[in-house]
């Protein structure tokens, strides 16, 4: 029996060894490969197979200097204002959300940009502890082997803005029907305002909500000094 025990936890420790050391070189290995898809986007493909329905994606790469600086400065503006400086998880925002519920608030989010690529990238949408550990995981992974500007790129890739939309291009062009270098400032900050509900709210048939978060981003945007505050990454 004792030896029966000894053989699966060296099993167990063998198969955690080899599936730390594979998701380390899979992320290696997407430091510099563009992607042309994420679990998110496989997650609605599957959602829509179960419901009957046929979900066509739509997404094209576009590289760091193909994208938006309006729509980078927006979208830090709006999620993680402390990107350039934190490793992976705002600790700041952290405590006040915790605060915030403490005190009967409601719970309100602080996942950094950082743990919304490895999530949007690597895993599922549901909410869970098992979820939540190997985002925390791959949030690591990808601080400590991507530059900022690597995350940032890849987040606006795959970040999802509309029913099979994913991607600042697509969005872009579904929206606005221009290139992700063409958006201007307002435009930039109604994609990014979009964000936390991409499919229930327009960006180009904004409602009251986000409108007015829109006007609060570029207010942000300028706070934080404008796209100079790129540089900082």
């Amino acid at each position: 029996m004792r030896n029966w025990g000894r053989r699966a936890a060296r099993f167990l420790g063998l198969a955690l060894l080899g599936w730390v050391g594979l998701s380390v070189l899979l992320v290696l290995m997407l430091r510099v490969v563009p992607l042309g898809g994420s679990m998110v986007m496989f997650e609605r493909k599957v959602e829509a197979w179960r419901a009957g329905e046929s979900l066509d994606i739509r997404q094209d790469w576009r590289s760091w200097d193909a994208l938006s600086s309006q729509a980078k400065l927006a979208v830090i503006a709006a999620e993680d204002q402390r990107f350039p400086v934190h490793h992976g998880f705002d600790l700041v925002e952290l405590r006040r959300a915790v605060t915030a519920r403490l005190n009967g608030g409601d719970l309100r989010g602080a996942s950094t940009l950082s743990q919304q690529t490895a999530k949007n990238l690597f895993l599922w949408t549901d909410r869970s502890w098992v979820r939540k550990g190997l985002e925390a995981w791959f949030t690591l992974l990808i601080e400590m082997l991507w530059p900022k500007e690597r995350i940032l790129e890849v987040y606006l890739n795959i970040a999802e803005w509309d029913d099979g939309v994913f991607g600042l291009e697509a969005a872009s062009r579904h929206y606005f029907g221009v290139s992700a270098s063409q958006l201007s400032v307002v435009q930039a900050s109604r994609l990014a305002a979009i964000l936390p509900n991409p499919r229930g709210w327009s960006a180009s048939r904004p409602g009251g909500h986000v409108l007015r978060r829109s006007v609060w981003i570029r207010r942000q945007m300028h706070n934080l000094g404008g796209p100079a505050y790129l540089d900082r990454l």
